[in-house]
């Protein structure tokens, strides 16, 4: 363990105006709360925290983030508080500190939430600082190193947080080192068996490869230097887990897997990137598609080099990486290598936090979407997948997740441009919305005034962003037709009761009052709740106009009641009763689904559509839970009402003669009209035949089908 001066060394060699006693400071006061605290590996607690502060100090990273790294536990941990860390240290440490304490006081219904809702706000925290993100990845190196005295639960779901969020995030940022680190550690927790398949294979063969790397190495440096180049070489095998990912990807056995070692070539320049490139290729023959040209084209993350293949002494397969030394000390810091020391605390240039923009789209999704579960399933899929590489019509470079598509982009580009999206072009062909984006892909979106989102779109949209996007229309949208419904309920009630809707909308003071009883903000607010059925429009009316004790109905103020005419009116043209009745009320613009044909009798669930009032479904219908639950309402049939309803039967009958003739008269005998009839006979000597006729209810349903069971030579009757 460091002692504090060790580590003020550290800090001072890369940079010599840091705050040596601040340091200090942090450092005891670290060691002072966590005395007598041990890790689950039985060493002192104060371990870990310095551990932390070395790791930061390897990325060089601001005096700052060293203390918070000391004091990154000391809030969750002990009795200490955010007030006392500001006091002592100052609002710029607290703020990391507390963007890296978890929520340890919430109560959560599951360890999901808890991980979801503690990454949401970690998101939060780094978007005003990404050296929260850098001191909690220092954290997670350090836990991910001591993890073996951990309970084998525990192991494993630290190790899949870490590899599913922690370890793309440091790939995210440009830190190949902490990557590489991070899933290989995560890997023999997290699939076992294939750890110690893959490790023992490399181990057998180590003294081998380890003298072939050497060879190669000695002959690609001296080839290298006879053309002039100051080029350092080395290689390595590639990493375990991903060796594992190469052979899933590939279904194939270590055994298959052709380029298992890799070699770094780092020159002065970028023309000696690509000089060099020449003498490899004609030194050794290049493997047909695997060149990729970083430089030119840099990752998201700041990440730049050359990549071939060739098959070297041996016949081996084998990568070369070619690269500057900037290029690869931003490799293994990314982020960190760019930061900038200023008088007020540490930070990045303009330039390069526009490279991570990453970032501002998870600030975006963590406020667009409310359930923890779904945005941090939505940030492994958009952050996390690979990617592809496709340009704009003017040449600029946008990168998605695999499996992204012209909506995605869309969406990427603009929200607008995205809501009314109807194809693109790609590479001068029309493609529709569902086409698969690949890389190098030339993407022209076309639009179209009258497109808009429909919920079809969330099956092919990739990105988080644009599933967000998608939701967040649908939503508007349905709560703009839940508002027209809630005016039409609440006009037809007030009607009934005498009151004006207008004068009570004009009643600045009556409208107050009414909006504080139901505990709504806005009006648009209230009308949505009374369209989706969580405000009964009579518990409006006897707001109002309250009802006396003996039970007689009230009268609203004067000021807001209907004239005489308008109400004499009213009553002359009031229209017959509906057979749905919304939380009491009659008189609604209903549609009944053909999915599951809802008779007067089944149990019902309704749900606000487009222009057509409320669709009834029967509440076992597989689309009425398919429906958005926002959408949803509560309704119940009208006993005064009378309707026929179309009803479909499904009748399975031996395939005799005269059977048609008996269900006929069965349908005959009940006063009930067959509308539509369809037969036909199978090879198994039954029939099916499916008969539509008008029905009034449930039980008159119900008897049609216990007679029609009756009938002989009828094997089965079901409702369609």
């Amino acid at each position: 363990m460091l002692s504090a001066n060790e580590l003020v060394e550290r800090v001072t060699k890369y940079q010599p105006s840091a705050d040596a006693d601040l340091i200090r400071r942090a450092y005891d006061y670290s060691a002072q709360m966590h005395h007598g605290q041990l890790r689950k590996s039985g060493d002192p607690y104060f371990v870990h925290p310095v551990s932390v502060a070395e790791i930061i100090t390897e990325l060089k990273l601001d005096t700052a983030s060293v203390c918070a790294g000391l004091l990154h536990d000391v809030v969750e941990d002990t009795l200490a508080t955010l007030d006392d860390i500001e006091r002592e240290f100052g609002a710029e440490i607290a703020e990391l500190v507390d963007g890296v304490t978890k929520l340890s006081k919430i109560n959560f219904t599951s360890k999901e939430d808890r991980q979801a809702e503690n990454f949401r706000k970690m998101v939060v925290a780094m978007a005003r600082d990404i050296r929260v993100l850098l001191v909690k990845l220092c954290d997670r190196v350090d836990n991910m190193r001591t993890l073996e005295s951990m309970k084998r639960e525990a192991q494993e779901r630290i190790a899949r947080e870490t590899i599913e969020i922690y370890a793309p995030l440091a790939n995210r940022l440009g830190i190949q080192s902490f990557k590489s680190e991070l899933e290989d550690l995560s890997f023999q927790y997290v699939e076992p068996d294939s750890y110690s398949e893959i490790a023992s294979a490399l181990a057998k063969t180590r003294q081998e490869r380890d003298r072939y790397i050497h060879d190669v190495s000695q002959l690609l440096s001296s080839r290298l230097a006879e053309q002039g180049f100051a080029a350092e070489v080395t290689g390595r095998a590639k990493h375990l887990y991903s060796v594992f990912r190469k052979m899933r990807s590939h279904e194939c056995t270590i055994d298959q897997i052709n380029d298992l070692i890799a070699f770094r070539v780092l020159v002065e320049s970028v023309s000696d990137c690509y000089a060099c490139l020449g003498v490899i290729h004609s030194q050794w023959t290049p493997v047909p598609g695997r060149f990729k040209d970083y430089i030119a084209l840099p990752k998201p993350n700041m990440y730049q080099s050359l990549h071939t293949s060739v098959i070297g002494p041996g016949r081996e397969c084998i990568e070369v990486q070619i690269r500057t030394h900037e290029m690869h000390r931003v490799a293994e810091r990314g982020i960190a290598a760019h930061w900038k020391y200023k008088e007020r605390g540490g930070g990045i240039s303009e330039q390069d936090a526009q490279r991570f923009g990453w970032l501002r789209q998870l600030v975006e999704w963590q406020k667009e979407l409310k359930d923890p579960a779904e945005f941090l399933e939505g940030v492994k899929v958009d952050l996390f997948q690979d990617e592809v590489y496709v340009f704009t019509p003017k040449g600029d470079v946008r990168v998605f997740p695999r499996g992204a598509t012209p909506i995605d982009f869309a969406f990427a580009i603009h929200t607008q441009l995205g809501e009314h999206v109807t194809g693109a072009r790609i590479n001068g062909k029309l493609e529709p919305l569902r086409h698969k984006l690949r890389n190098g892909d030339i993407v022209e979106i076309i639009t179209g005034a009258n497109q808009h989102p429909s919920k079809d779109w969330l099956e092919f949209a990739g990105t988080t962003r644009a599933r967000a996007k998608i939701r967040n229309y649908l939503r508007n949208d349905q709560r703009e037709k839940s508002k027209r419904l809630g005016e039409e309920l609440l006009e037809r009630e007030l009607h009934r009761a005498g009151i004006s809707p207008n004068k009570l909308l004009k009643n600045d003071h009556e409208l107050r009052k009414l909006l504080e009883e139901f505990k709504t903000q806005h009006l648009d607010e209230f009308l949505i709740g009374i369209g989706y059925g969580k405000i009964d429009p009579q518990d409006i009316v006897n707001f109002l106009a309250p009802p006396s004790q003996d039970g007689r109905e009230g009268k609203a103020p004067e000021s807001l009641r209907e004239g005489r005419v308008a109400a004499l009116v009213r009553k002359v043209t009031r229209r017959d009763d509906s057979a749905i009745r919304i939380n009491g009320i009659d008189d609604v613009l209903v549609r009944y689904a053909k999915c599951c044909n809802p008779l007067p009798g089944d149990d019902i669930l309704g749900f606000i559509t487009r222009g057509r009032g409320v669709t009834i479904h029967r509440r076992s219908c597989q689309k009425a839970f398919d429906t958005d639950p926002e959408r949803r309402v509560e309704i119940e049939w009208d006993t005064k009402a009378k309707i026929n309803r179309a009803v479909q039967l499904r009748v399975v009958t031996s395939n005799q003669p005269g059977i048609l003739a008996n269900v006929g008269q069965t349908f005959s005998s009940m006063s009930l009209n067959i509308r539509e009839a369809n037969c036909r006979a199978g090879d198994d000597g039954r029939a099916i035949n499916l008969f539509t006729f008008n029905c009034m209810d449930l039980d008159q349903l119900k008897k049609v089908m216990r007679a029609l069971q009756k009938v002989k030579g009828v094997v089965s009757v079901e409702r369609v």
